[in-house]
């Protein structure tokens, strides 16, 4: 066990973690040059194409006769969860800053993180190679982050491969060993899961105490199933199965799981004869911060979709769903995400792995209503709310947002934060020509486009974190979109009152460009309660009903036109407004 160090790779965005993670690979010749690739851990097409790391990736291995366990994690706000289990799995963790943009606020909530679970922080400078790098500066951010000597920042560059192996060597002298008895009874920590088609649900965990051989009887500690080991091993590129696996690693299991509930990430694995004590702690669930519903297109694919969420929670275990039906839109699941690109992520994954087409209805957060006989009742959709005479009041959900820049862009910033409600807390200088601005800010209002607001007038120097900070009583009002008269579920929001003449009134002008001309009138209105306070009209597709009628009396014509209008009467009747996806969509980029 003294041979053994599990730390992880820990930084912002673009920062250059999976880059790192190649060069290591390399080094220590783990992955052989044909298999070589850029970002290797990044085994899926959707992360190579957006440069981005969506899941934690494990792998292990040998340097100087040490074993080394390294899981790589991603580096956005989104993500956070799947860093927080990377992170209760190592006793180390390599925090990377880029030297030419500095330290960022992922980077500080990360390493915040990382600090609360004890771990080992080596601090690296990387893209120390390039022309605009300020390692001076950057190394002075770090020492006032972290309080560390100067000589203890190790400098390198990721795509050269220089400074690598320092940083192997220090992670083989400054992490420490694993604490554990390889002989206690069994507890295993499960970070992660993956579904396979042909062998079932495979489990990553990290044994904690004990050792587990092939053949044993575990049990899952929370849901209480008992499997067969049927096969252990270590993570490589690809599994390689071993017959032991003992106290300080990290390991993978297959025993035949068939159904996606039984496995939680978090959960504890023992051995069914001689279990441990008491499961691990520090685990909680993955707290959604925005929701939306996610409908099939085709009303049949219900179950289908049911079956890929289900399989793509195992994957990512911080996405929630649950059923739910709408008047527009037929049966679907109402689902939580913890950030809007996640939302993005999954419904690619569901489109690439499943071959599922979903509409997505606008996302929003969930909110407190207090009704008059003093109940409380937990809102995710405006179609849940209660009757606008049942309400005492609306609490709804703040967060604590810290936005660092540079001095240049605080204004634009400052003006965008306040027209989302926020309320300035402090702002401060943090070296040089860098500043952290504190907000207090309404979740809801962040849901839709802040971030890539943020990051446009900031041209991209903006860097945003943000953690929940309770509820607020807040003057918010359910806006319905009517159209010719019949109220349209799928796109209700709720909004504050102050914004809700504006949002309605731009909806509509939105909805007017979008839906497609019928053979009658098309009333497009917003509504607050019974009070319309919008109104655009989609004008009919009109025939010339005169033209074969030249000459003669008018009463002809008139005769004509009042069958027409008629004919248009009784299609208006039966006549449906069909939305189409766009519209949907349309709703999110209103600006």
């Amino acid at each position: 066990m003294k041979n053994i160090r599990n730390f992880c790779i820990i930084a912002h965005i673009d920062h250059g973690k999976s880059t790192l993670a190649d060069r290591m690979l390399e080094l220590t010749q783990t992955v052989d040059v044909r298999q070589m690739e850029n970002q290797v851990l990044d085994d899926m097409d959707l992360e190579k194409e957006r440069g981005i790391t969506i899941k934690s990736h494990a792998i292990q291995m040998n340097y100087k006769g040490y074993t080394l366990n390294l899981i790589d994690t991603p580096g956005h706000v989104d993500f956070s969860y799947e860093v927080s289990r990377s992170i209760a799995a190592c006793e180390g963790a390599v925090l990377v800053v880029d030297a030419t943009q500095g330290v960022q606020a992922q980077t500080i909530s990360n390493l915040y993180m990382a600090i609360e679970h004890d771990l080992e922080i080596i601090p690296v400078l990387n893209k120390c190679d390039m022309d605009q790098a300020m390692p001076e500066r950057v190394e002075d951010e770090i020492i006032e982050l972290l309080g560390c000597k100067r000589e203890e920042i190790l400098r390198c560059s990721a795509k050269t491969g220089a400074g690598v192996p320092e940083i192997l060597d220090a992670i083989v002298e400054r992490v420490p060993a694993p604490k554990g008895d390889p002989n206690a009874p069994l507890q295993c920590l499960v970070f992660d899961s993956v579904f396979n088609s042909f062998r079932g649900i495979i489990a990553y965990f990290k044994v904690v105490n004990g050792t587990m051989h092939t053949g044993d009887q575990v049990r899952f500690v929370n849901t209480g199933k008992e499997y067969d080991a049927d096969e252990i091993g270590i993570l490589k590129l690809d599994m390689s199965p071993r017959k032991e696996i003992s106290a300080g690693n990290v390991g993978y299991i297959i025993s035949g799981i068939k159904t996606s509930t039984e496995v939680k990430v978090g959960d504890t694995i023992t051995h069914v004869e001689r279990p441990c004590e008491k499961a691990i702690a520090g685990f909680e669930e993955a707290k959604p911060m925005v929701f939306a519903g996610v409908y099939p297109i085709e009303s049949e694919d219900y179950e289908d979709l049911r079956a890929s969420l289900e399989k793509l929670q195992l994957n990512d275990a911080s996405l929630t769903f649950q059923p739910e039906s709408s008047m527009a839109l037929g049966f679907g699941f109402r689902c939580g995400f913890l950030g809007l690109l996640h939302m993005e992520i999954v419904q690619e994954r569901l489109d690439r792995e499943f071959d599922m087409d979903v509409i997505t209805t606008v996302p929003n957060v969930s909110y407190n209503v207090y009704t008059k006989d003093g109940n409380m009742v937990e809102v995710h959709n405006p179609a849940g709310m209660p009757d606008l005479t049942e309400i005492d009041r609306i609490e709804e959900p703040y967060i604590r947002a810290s936005v660092i820049t540079t001095a240049d862009y605080i204004g634009p910033i400052m003006t965008l934060c306040l027209s989302k409600r926020g309320e300035l807390v402090k702002q401060e200088y943090i070296s040089g020509n860098r500043m952290e601005l504190l907000f207090d800010m309404p979740l809801g209002e962040i849901v839709i486009d802040f971030y890539d607001k943020l990051k446009s007038i900031s041209k991209g120097y903006a860097s945003f974190d943000w953690h929940m900070n309770g509820f607020r009583p807040s003057n918010l009002v359910k806006l319905d979109i009517l159209l010719n008269g019949e109220q349209v579920d799928a796109l209700s929001t709720l909004t504050h009152r102050d914004n809700a003449v504006d949002f309605g009134r731009r909806m509509c002008e939105k909805l007017k460009e979008l839906l497609p001309r019928q053979q009658f009138d098309i009333a497009i209105q917003a509504a607050i309660g019974a009070k319309i306070i919008a109104r655009e009209t989609v004008k009919q597709v009109r025939k010339d009903v005169l033209a074969k009628c030249y000459g003669g009396d008018v009463s002809r014509k008139r005769k004509l036109l009042e069958k027409q209008k008629r004919g248009k009467k009784r299609m208006k009747q039966i006549g449906n407004v069909e939305v189409p996806q766009k519209a949907f969509l349309a709703v999110l980029k209103l600006d």
